[in-house]
């Protein structure tokens, strides 16, 4: 399962959530991870002795029932909680760490941070965070888009004209987000989110033109970090084989599934002369009105079949 060290959670958000490190630095990298047992919502919560989280998160109420203990209640209670398995201990709302839970984290090599914030928007961030970062993954080869605003996944075999495709679409004011090796994450249960990985950012392979920078040809503007995955294009040769399978009103919707995740897709043969820029516009509109229960195939299926009806019902003339 993925994991993540605490030193990476730390330098990841230590800005964001005005972390400081105070304690139990030789614990830096101890791991953050999920399994069978301890579901996501559990690796992060209030300060737990029966069930200790894998963050370990004291507000308010927690610091002020640590110091209402007398020594040796303490003592118990935070040998109770060290013996169990925790990555980290985050002190929120700018309280002050009580010295007994300072020693034991140094001693037992279990980093302590502090933070001003409070602990309820603490731990959302955490969640929000470590649902990024111990997602489930898988990388594809393909050309993944941002065309109007929808997660496209351009995808097919090699020479197929993917990265022309790609560069057309950019020049039609859509983003690029990852090409080649597109990398994507299950942060939700129905949800893959793309990425690019680092090395390959900003970069668009082109069979003649050789490797281009889009953030410098095309600007800013022409890039996304991430997008959510709705919709993959898979391209296929226009032969006779590939056409007679296809299903030209195309009633049933495609799907593929990627990590456990379904993707609506659409298969586009590729023939000279066909403008496939301008074919996956039209599939991502296609699909925009879909969601909103609009269905053009099963609009003129309709129209087709009422006027059928109104021809038997229609007064012979002879």
């Amino acid at each position: 399962m993925p994991s993540i060290s605490v030193r990476k959670l730390y330098h990841d958000n230590q800005h964001k959530l005005n972390l400081s490190w105070v304690a139990g630095t030789g614990g830096a990298d101890n791991l953050i991870g999920n399994d069978e047992q301890r579901p996501l919502l559990a690796l992060v919560g209030h300060l737990n002795f029966i069930h200790p989280n894998r963050v370990q998160v004291l507000g308010l109420a927690e610091v002020e029932y640590l110091d209402r203990l007398e020594q040796s209640a303490a003592k118990t209670a935070l040998d109770q909680l060290f013996h169990k398995s925790m990555s980290v201990v985050m002190v929120a709302n700018g309280q002050p760490v009580p010295k007994l839970l300072r020693d034991y984290c140094h001693t037992h090599n279990v980093p302590l941070m502090t933070t001003p914030l409070e602990s309820p928007y603490l731990m959302d961030v955490l969640r929000i965070y470590l649902a990024r970062a111990l997602a489930v993954s898988t990388v594809l080869h393909g050309v993944f888009l941002d065309v109007l605003e929808i997660g496209v996944l351009i995808m097919g075999d090699s020479a197929m004209g993917k990265s022309e495709l790609a560069l057309e679409l950019i020049s039609r004011g859509h983003g690029l987000v990852a090409d080649d090796a597109v990398e994507l994450y299950r942060i939700g249960p129905e949800t893959l989110e793309g990425r690019c990985p680092p090395l390959l950012r900003d970069f668009l392979e082109v069979r003649g033109l050789g490797i281009l920078n889009i953030r410098t040809i095309f600007g800013e503007t022409a890039v996304r970090p991430k997008k959510v995955l709705k919709l993959i294009i898979h391209l296929v040769k226009a032969n006779d084989q590939a056409m007679q399978a296809l299903d030209r009103l195309n009633i049933q919707s495609e799907t593929q599934d990627i990590i456990g995740v379904m993707v609506r897709k659409v298969v586009l043969p590729v023939a000279a002369g066909r403008n496939l820029a301008v074919l996956v516009e039209a599939a991502v509109r296609n699909y925009i009105l879909q969601l909103r229960g609009i269905d053009s195939t099963r609009e003129f299926i309709e129209r087709h079949t009422n006027f059928l009806r109104e021809q038997e019902h229609a007064p012979d003339t002879d």
